[in-house]
Parts: structure tokens; sequence; C-alpha cells
């Protein structure tokens, strides 16, 4: 911003006034400099919200970065007070995952957030950027192996037990390996209600990143089927996805790594490592976790609406759509992707505060 000034002979108290001026619209100019961070929230006026949102966010934190993103997006809410997050949870069991995770969590300024791994039979794919090995070398964890962190599981039965009823929203934006174990868990030492049960009783929601709508195939999906399988017929409690073709049109990143602002932080270094590597990045990667969190936290109704039906899964792991169905939702654009990509990557920027 330019100001222009009018020039003029000053008396002795004029020039008083104009001195006084200048002071102020130098500590004006100085903030304003300063101010080179999107506004988020962190640095803008923290509007705390009536109703906070306490949520438990599961992740496979790996084959693809949008999770990275993703993360980033839920400790901006939860520094806004949207939400509160009860623990970050692993769907894949590659070594480096629980150790991504902490690095994360740590450099947001919850160092002590639950971390759940699973123990059992999972996934394993990894980042093939190598980015997890830039990010547990250079920045401070507790957890040096998948074997500190509990069962993913045990965490999530012992957290929901101690939530108040319908009041937990489950954030899925991996495979759905931990969801279909916990559906079919039994009753143990956290609680005497079976998986079925105990989610149906405590949980309000789950908004998931997954399937292809109105039919398709999506990682999320078929690299897991028997568990989508197990989610997609029996979860007891409304089921909010977003597709593929949602986060197919956002791309993020680009705006972070620009940022020379933004120093010594994980999230830019994950997408400074990344991005360069596949031209099909070149404009930024595409953000289809970033929208399972938006949507979590601010409501889809901003920027989307919904069809009501319910997912079909197939044997080869693509869905379909039953639009007479009930219990699941899938997202639907409501403004243009543009508008959506420009809040995801003003929250991406967002920097950590202190606790």
């Amino acid at each position: 911003m330019t100001i222009n000034f009018f020039t003029k002979e000053m008396t002795s108290t004029g020039c008083h006034l104009a001195i006084l001026f200048g002071l102020l619209m130098g500590l004006m100019a100085g903030h304003a400099q300063a101010q080179s961070v999107p506004k988020t929230v962190s640095n803008a006026n923290k509007s705390r919200h009536s109703t906070t949102i306490p949520v438990i966010f599961d992740t496979d934190m790996g084959p693809d970065y949008d999770d990275v993103g993703a993360i980033a997006l839920l400790h901006a809410y939860a520094d806004s007070g949207r939400v509160r997050i009860l623990a970050t949870v692993a769907s894949t069991s590659y070594p480096n995952v629980g150790r991504v995770l902490d690095v994360l969590n740590t450099y947001f300024g919850r160092p002590d957030l639950p971390i759940g791994v699973p123990k059992g039979k999972a996934i394993t794919d990894q980042d093939r950027q190598h980015w997890s090995d830039t990010l547990v070398a250079r920045y401070p964890h507790t957890i040096r192996s998948n074997s500190d962190a509990p069962d993913a599981v045990a965490l999530y039965r012992q957290l929901l037990a101690r939530q108040p009823d319908q009041s937990v929203t489950l954030i899925s934006v991996g495979f759905l390996t931990n969801l279909a174990n916990l559906l079919t868990s039994g009753p143990d030492q956290y609680s005497p209600l079976s998986g079925r049960e105990l989610v149906r009783r405590k949980v309000k929601q789950l908004v998931s990143m997954a399937g292809r709508f109105p039919t398709g195939r999506e990682f999320n999906v078929h690299m897991d089927t028997p568990a989508s399988k197990i989610v997609y017929t029996d979860w007891p409690t409304p089921m909010l996805l977003s597709g593929f073709e949602i986060g197919e049109k956002i791309h993020s990143g680009l705006p972070l790594i620009q940022n020379s602002r933004i120093r010594n932080s994980p999230v830019k270094d994950v997408f400074r490592i990344s991005i360069p590597l596949d031209k099909n990045d070149a404009g930024g990667r595409m953000s289809w976790d970033q929208t399972a969190v938006l949507v979590a936290a601010e409501g889809y109704t901003p920027y989307y609406t919904v069809q009501t039906g319910r997912l079909t899964l197939n044997p080869d792991g693509s869905n379909g759509w039953d639009a007479s169905g009930r219990g699941h939702q899938y997202l639907v654009e409501r403004v243009p992707a543009r508008q959506v990509e420009q809040r995801i990557n003003e929250l991406m920027q967002h920097q950590p505060m202190k606790h």
C-alpha cells in the first residue's frame, strides 16, 4: 500500500502533531510488513466457538502427502477452538508412521496427544519421496518406533468410552482398517460394549475421504476392501464422504513453500520435497484429505451440498451408489473449487501457537 502525504508549512504545534502522526504511521507500517503469513487462526483474533468438536483423526500418513496438509488444518482448527483433538491414529504400520505423527503433533504444540498404530495386519505402504525420513531426522519427537505407541483399536475404545454420548466426530483420511477392527472388537477393560455399540453410543458422525461418486474406484477404499466392506455395511452413525472427484480439483502447497517467512516447518518441508518430484504437482498437490477436515470442522454448507443414499461396494473395491438408501452422504460442489483451494492454502500456512 502506498500512502501519499500533503506537505505544507507547519507551525511549531503542527510540527509536533506531524511528528506524532509519523511515529504512528511507522508503527502501523511495521505491523503490516510483519503480516506476510495469511491470516488464519493463529495470527488473526482467535474466535472461540460455542461448540468445540471432539475429534479422532485416522490417517494413512505416508503413501500420499495430502495427509500432512490435512493434519495442519486439524491443528489450525484446534487452535481456533473449533475442534479438540483426542488422538491421531495411523491406519498404516510402516516404520516411520508413529514418529511422523509425533513430529507433527509436537511441532504444533501438542506433544502429548495420544497416537495409535495398528498392531495386527495392516497396509505398510509409505512415502515414495522419503519425506518421512527428513522429518524424523530433523524435528523433535519422543516416539522412537511404532512399538512405543498403543494399539489403534485399544486407543479408540479407551477414548470413546470416556466421551459423552453421540459427541465424537471421527475423521478418516486413510484406509478403513482401524474402523473395521473397532466395529468387530469385543468388550474389554475400557468398556463392556461391543465395538459397534460403543461407536453407536459415542460417535456423532464419521467424515471420510473415500470413494468416487456416483461410481468409481478409489485408493482408500480398494486397498483394504474387506475392511471397507465391514465399515460401509455395518457403521451405525451418519457418514459423510468426500470423494476423489472433490479433492482432485483442489491444489495446495505452493503458497506454503513460497512463503519465505515460514521456516523450520515439517509441513513446508514435506511439500517442498515432494512437489518438484512429480510433474502433475506443478500447480500444487491435489488435496483430497484436507477437504474431509474442512467439512468436519466448518460443516459442508459453506462449500458443498450433499447427495443422500448409501455407498455400495463391489468385490474389486470399486464403489457404486444406491440413491434409495440412507445413512451416507457424499459431497457435491456448491462453490468453485478455487474458493475452497484458497481456504485450504491459507490454513496450511497456520503457524504453531503457544499452549
